[in-house]
């Protein structure tokens, strides 16, 4: 077997290891269950800035009894050494689909990066249940999740300043996230009593996003989210130029012809040099669909997401 023989086998190889170890988090009989909350803000209003306080409700996955339990902030919060991961559906998700791949998620991140200590994953189910057609739920749903970005601000500024933060946002959980942490940054140059700056924390932020539906100009100079820059440790941005649902993101903004993050991606250099940065286009993989669970399926993109939540913690 010559030299380039050899190394094709070692990638089959290596393949073959990332596969069997990311899909073992299919199995629903796994003793080693992730710790998985269900932080929920579906039965809350919209709102218009960044609440004093917010009744959100809390949940646990009780992995013995196969059941979800009633539970508080505080508990979800215990153990300030923990790293969270958080993850941030899209559109069109009701609160059972929410939960079954915040669980998937956690299950396969798991299994990818066995060398990370255990975290906490945190679901973030908002009101996001189809309503009407296409055209009208997106921009229904596109206003809502600024409301939920200033409900995920809240809960952000009280996950204490030295937790590692992985936050793991599809679709419209990327704007979600984006108005958080702008939310924070301007709570913390008004000096808001009540909110710790989230810029300045010591514990890592590594933000993945899986097909953004956001302004691809976000992050840029002059974009509207520019402040969040300054959050982030790690961004890691995964792109399907062949997405057919965010072919049609600029049609959610009247007047914008913006096209969408998860579309066309970013350069690095909108990035300060010390925000580490990881870019893929899972077009050839994923295909013309919109759809979390196609980008689980592959141990590849999988292994980006999990290894791009947890670098350096």
């Amino acid at each position: 077997m010559n030299a380039f023989h050899s190394r094709i086998v070692r990638h089959l190889f290596a393949a073959a290891a990332i596969l069997l170890a990311c899909c073992r988090g299919l199995s629903a009989a796994d003793p080693c269950e992730p710790d998985v909350w269900e932080v929920s803000t579906r039965h809350l209003p919209g709102i218009c800035r960044l609440p004093a306080e917010a009744d959100v409700a809390v949940q646990r996955l009780d992995a013995a009894a196969r059941c979800w339990k009633r539970s508080d902030l505080p508990t979800l919060l215990d153990d300030p050494g923990r790293p969270l991961m958080l993850f941030i559906h899209g559109n069109r998700y009701e609160p059972g689909a929410a939960k079954s791949q915040g669980l998937l998620l956690a299950r396969r991140a798991a299994a990818c990066r066995p060398d990370v200590p255990p975290m906490r994953t945190v679901i973030f189910s908002w009101p996001s249940e189809q309503q009407g057609i296409l055209l009208k739920d997106g921009r229904a749903k596109y206003h809502r999740a600024f409301s939920d970005g200033h409900y995920f601000a809240w809960l952000l500024a009280r996950t204490g300043q030295e937790r590692p933060v992985a936050i793991v946002s599809y679709s419209f959980g990327a704007l979600i996230t984006l108005q958080a942490m702008e939310d924070l940054v301007a709570a913390e140059q008004s000096d808001r009593s009540g909110v710790e700056p989230w810029a300045n924390r010591t514990g890592r932020t590594n933000v993945v996003f899986v097909a953004p539906a956001v302004r691809c100009d976000s992050l840029s100079p002059r974009g509207p989210y520019r402040n969040a820059v300054a959050c982030l440790d790690r961004l890691t941005l995964i792109t399907n130029s062949r997405d057919d649902a965010l072919r049609f993101f600029p049609w959610l903004e009247r007047g914008s012809h913006t096209q969408a993050l998860g579309y066309v991606g970013m350069p690095r250099r909108w990035l300060p040099a010390e925000v580490e940065f990881a870019g893929t286009d899972a077009a050839e993989i994923v295909g013309r669909s919109h759809g979390l669970p196609l980008y689980l399926d592959s141990p590849l993109l999988t292994s980006r997401i999990a290894t791009g939540a947890v670098a350096g913690f």
